[in-house]
């Protein structure tokens, strides 16, 4: 998507992107069980579940629910919807693997997605179990973690000091606005 026709983004537009933010994404605790399409703490994805097909309409483009908490993907997702952008209900091994509502970039921009993991494991599927963060400028990345609790931005050394979060294994773009057919 061209850079004219991104939204509007904080990152290098000011000095406090993360201030800029509504309340309801600055206050949001950590929890790993609201993850990507679960309804409520104790609800499984619609994968998971053996849920719809997610590019006709089976996950729900509104606006999550962070009430409950969520965890890092939940998360950078309700960001990008409060920027006008959707992304499916996608764990994090099928958000690297999806080409349909994101690609992958090498130089990430404002509202990129990008995720953070320790590293290869054998027998996992690559990117399973990465950390998600949304690229709010240059070395500024909003994410949620278990370590923090709450919504903070970290630059690249502070996520290299982690082994959970060593390795940037790449970047994604939501491609335009993109929404379910018939929604």
């Amino acid at each position: 998507m061209p850079p004219e026709t991104r939204p509007a983004a904080p990152g290098p537009y000011g000095p406090d992107p993360f201030g800029r933010l509504p309340a309801a994404l600055r206050n949001v605790a950590y929890s790993a069980a609201r993850h990507p399409g679960a309804g409520s703490p104790d609800e499984a994805s619609p994968t998971a579940r053996g849920g719809g097909d997610l590019r006709t309409g089976g996950g729900s483009p509104g606006a999550p629910d962070l009430s409950g908490g969520a965890n890092c993907q939940r998360y950078a997702y309700a960001v990008l919807h409060h920027f006008g952008l959707w992304v499916p209900p996608l764990r994090s091994a099928e958000l690297w693997a999806d080409v349909w509502a994101t690609y992958r970039v090498d130089r990430p921009g404002p509202l990129d997605l990008l995720l953070f993991d320790g590293g290869p494991v054998a027998g996992r599927p690559e990117g399973y179990g990465a950390h998600v963060g949304v690229q709010l400028g240059p070395d500024q990345v909003l994410h949620l973690c278990k370590e923090v609790g709450r919504p903070v931005v970290w630059c690249a050394a502070d996520f290299a000091a982690r082994t959970r979060y060593a390795r940037l294994l790449g970047a994604k773009r939501v491609r335009e606005r993109v929404r379910p057919p018939g929604l």
